[in-house]
């Protein structure tokens, strides 16, 4: 492959995500008021989109509640900075077994529910983007399951191009690439697609070069993409992205430090991918851009 560099970038951040790295840092937002407010931060200090889950105000925990994703939505278009909203529709989607001599009956965290239930707020909110996981995979702990199965992924596909929802394709690993190219050869998702390289995340693809790349040469030519990797790696992969002709993201979902000891607010991941993308000899394009650029369109929630 030769070298590429996107000389036009945008930059996503992951506000919050689901995982419990909000019992490692007092940043990680966890009210619909403190997951808005970080939001507008980000996009203040570069971010042209933000990716957004809820959890309970309460506990932290992560929820799929149609109404608190609506707070968040309102909040972040209620406010004067302008930033494309992406909001997840992976939850819903969790499998956690038992053990190995007694994998069923499943255990507490799992998490199961049908398409419908996992679009509604997505249906109700209309972000300009949604993320569709795009496989099943073993993910992290030793009995949990990330389940996606190609029904679902067919189901859900289907609601997010009839809603005008732009999906973003995780990929965590090869073969998700794979389905989602079968997913836009079937009509399911309109092409050319918006996919997002989740690197890193064990058990999927590994953050080496050699992956990242063999993914890259995987897509359609005319197909958008950004990766990602965790902690330490984060902010290497966003020179590594803008150099294979991509675009970047960063945040707390997938990093809670700014240098080694230091944790981060949401802001300060954006500033230093703004510094890093800008000296590489790239733009970075804002949220106007990005819409232009991917087809979007700003609505309103129902």
């Amino acid at each position: 492959m030769t070298l590429q560099i996107n000389r036009d970038v945008f930059i996503t951040c992951a506000v919050t995500g689901s995982g419990q790295t909000q019992e490692r840092s007092p940043h990680v937002p966890r009210s619909p008021a403190e997951i808005a407010e970080s939001a507008l931060a980000a996009a203040r200090a570069g971010a042209a989109v933000v990716h957004c889950h809820v959890r309970d105000p309460e506990s932290g925990a992560p929820s799929r509640d149609p109404a608190l994703y609506r707070e968040v939505t309102e909040r972040i278009r209620d406010s004067e900075t302008d930033v494309v909203l992406n909001l997840t529709a992976g939850m819903g989607g969790d499998l956690v077994f038992g053990g190995p001599e007694k994998p069923l009956p499943l255990a507490e965290g799992t998490d199961m529910a049908g398409a419908t239930e996992r679009m509604a707020p997505i249906a109700d909110c209309l972000p300009e983007i949604c993320t569709l996981d795009c496989g099943t995979m073993n993910f992290a702990e030793n009995d949990y399951v990330m389940t996606n199965t190609p029904g679902m992924l067919r189901a859900m596909g289907r609601m997010m191009t009839d809603l005008g929802v732009r999906p973003e394709i995780e990929a965590f690993d090869t073969g998700h690439l794979w389905f989602a190219k079968q997913l836009v050869e079937e009509g399911v998702l309109e092409g050319p697609a918006l996919v997002q390289f989740c690197m890193g995340v064990p058990w999927g693809a590994p953050n080496d070069l050699n992956t990242l790349l063999a993914m890259v040469n995987n897509l359609p030519p005319d197909w958008t993409w950004s990766a990602f990797s965790l902690g330490r790696h984060q902010m290497p992969y966003v020179a590594a992205a803008v150099l294979a002709g991509g675009n970047v993201r960063v945040g707390l979902e997938d990093n809670l430090f700014l240098d080694r000891g230091v944790l981060a607010t949401n802001a300060q991941l954006v500033e230093r991918a703004v510094s890093i993308v800008e000296a590489l000899g790239a733009t970075v394009l804002d949220a106007a851009a990005v819409r232009a650029r991917l087809g979007l369109t700003k609505r309103a929630p129902r």
